[in-house]
């Protein structure tokens, strides 16, 4: 097996109050709904406090590989103004894709009327037998996937809000 990864950093000012992006990014439906190649998020559990959510994705293929992402996250709330999640897999187990990130919520209202400046951070990690000699492969088929995910993620807040990308 061999570990590959990709990351993607994003922001954007969207026009709606802060507690209401927090409610929808800390409810597991709407996140669900929001997030395409995303099927289910299942609260599971708790660890030091915190949720322990479920993550069941779509499948993808890569290299003829057939895949299908399913991850243990321990969600960090400080609202609202910020979320950090982990990867937990439950005790005794072995999950072989993960995710690690954060969410970071700025009220920066004006005269225009309230809006929140986004950044979202989020580190996709998952174990596939493939050869290390894979990897820009891997990469860029790992990449594709969540650049169309953050584009669609957007597209889908804003018609969910009724609002505009600023």
């Amino acid at each position: 097996m061999t570990t590959f990864r990709a990351t993607n950093e994003s922001q954007g000012v969207v026009r709606a109050p802060r507690e209401v992006l927090w409610g929808l990014l800390t409810d597991p439906a709407s996140l669900t709904e929001l997030t395409p190649m995303l099927r289910d998020i299942r609260v599971v559990g708790e660890l030091d406090g915190h949720p322990l959510w479920h993550w069941s994705m779509a499948g993808i293929e890569v290299l003829g590989l057939k895949v299908r992402p399913e991850f243990t996250e321990q969600m960090v709330f400080d609202a609202p103004s910020a979320i950090d999640y982990r990867h937990a897999p439950p005790a005794g187990t072995t999950e072989k894709a993960s995710a690690q990130g954060w969410y970071r919520l700025t009220d920066v209202s004006d005269d225009a009327g309230p809006a929140t400046h986004l950044q979202i951070s989020i580190e996709i990690a998952v174990d596939l037998p493939l050869p290390r000699a894979a990897g820009r492969a891997v990469s860029a088929v790992m990449n594709r996937v969540i650049d169309y995910t953050g584009e669609r993620f957007e597209a889908n807040l804003h018609r969910r809000l009724g609002t505009l990308a600023r």
